[in-house]
């Protein structure tokens, strides 16, 4: 299977460059995979399509204001440090630019010297740099005051509300990267969800690198995902298999929901509560084990994230759904309008 199996033509005022408001009022399509038909709704239809007796996964992780903008304290000469991962107390894996001037040893200063941070190594796997930060006070605060949100690079408008980047369930600090299917959630939404007798469970899963590096090899099977931490606690586990067990359906947000369930699930799609680093990859022809249906975005051609929908729903399938949504004029990418995969085909 090639990546170029993957593309499709999309106009670039498709690309959505604010949100909508209010959240919930962004379009939804609603693909059923066994069938081939689709609906065209709106994300506060999505009730229609939930039942009693089900769960909503949701990924509960926070975006850090992880885009610093400084300079190199020698020279002066602008720079950028891109937060991916935290390794240690002061150390954290980033992408930088212009990177062929952030060598190893290179001081930066952000804030006219309120946070600094030294390049201490190449990362090759990443194509970026370990770096060490030094500072007085509390990181977090100082993070805050001085970074900014990371908006994807396809995104020109600036964002006025931080909170509009964030889910409005958001609460482990730590992603790069919105876990964007849940932007169109309300607190209103999800407590009209709870009252049909909808379980939804929280896992967390912190957004990393593979948001930004587009897929750079032929051969999908060559293709090697970067690392992200995840956690799945006993009691979510617990509360996940009691639904199989009696019939629901586990219904993720997001593909960050869906890969960080796929983790934990062993081949009879029992969940095992844990956490540390998953690289899971999940394209047509790999088995979904747990999962049952997904909501999510429109996402960027060739993508390992238009693979994992190609997944549930076969590769065929989701070229065409997207180019009904091309056609239709759906909002694209992280601040676009979402699908609703109810259900899933056997092999993609």
């Amino acid at each position: 299977m090639k990546t170029s199996d993957f593309d499709y033509v999309l106009p670039e005022e498709l690309i959505a460059q604010t949100p909508v408001e209010p959240r919930d009022h962004s379009r939804l399509m609603v693909v059923h995979p066994q069938t081939g038909e689709w609906e065209h709704r709106y994300f506060c239809d999505i009730t229609r399509y939930l039942r009693p007796g089900d769960a909503l996964v949701i990924n509960e992780t926070k975006v850090i204001p992880a885009r610093l903008l400084g300079v190199k304290e020698d020279t002066g000469v602008p720079v950028e440090v891109l937060l991916l991962r935290r390794a240690s107390a002061m150390d954290w894996e980033a992408l930088v630019r212009p990177g062929r001037r952030l060598k190893p040893g290179t001081m930066c200063v952000f804030g006219d010297g309120l946070l600094r941070c030294e390049v201490l190594s190449t990362v090759e796997e990443i194509g970026g740099r370990m770096v060490r930060f030094h500072y007085d006070g509390v990181f977090e605060e100082l993070l805050d005051r001085l970074g900014e949100m990371p908006l994807p690079p396809y995104i020109h408008e600036k964002l006025e509300d931080r909170t509009r980047y964030q889910t409005v369930y958001a609460k482990a600090e730590g992603s790069a990267a919105a876990p964007t299917a849940g932007l169109h959630f309300t607190p209103e939404l999800l407590d009209k969800i709870r009252a049909m007798g909808v379980t939804i469970v929280p896992v967390l899963l912190h957004v990393g690198l593979g948001t930004f590096r587009p897929v750079q090899v032929e051969d999908v099977d060559s293709h090697v995902m970067h690392s992200e931490f995840y956690q799945v606690t006993q009691e979510a586990a617990d509360t996940l298999n009691r639904i199989r067990q009696n019939g629901g359906r586990l219904i993720c947000v997001g593909t960050t929901s869906v890969r960080t369930i796929e983790t934990v699930a062993d081949e009879d799609g029992v969940i095992h509560p844990g956490s540390g680093d998953t690289a899971i990859f999940i394209y047509p022809g790999k088995k979904i084990k747990a999962v049952d249906a997904l909501i999510t975005n429109f996402h960027l051609p060739q993508s390992t994230l238009l693979m994992l929908v190609s997944a549930f729903m076969g590769r065929e399938q989701a070229l065409r759904a997207y180019r009904v949504a091309v056609e239709e004029r759906y909002r694209f990418f992280s601040f676009g309008d979402a699908m609703f995969i109810d259900g899933k085909v056997t092999q993609g």
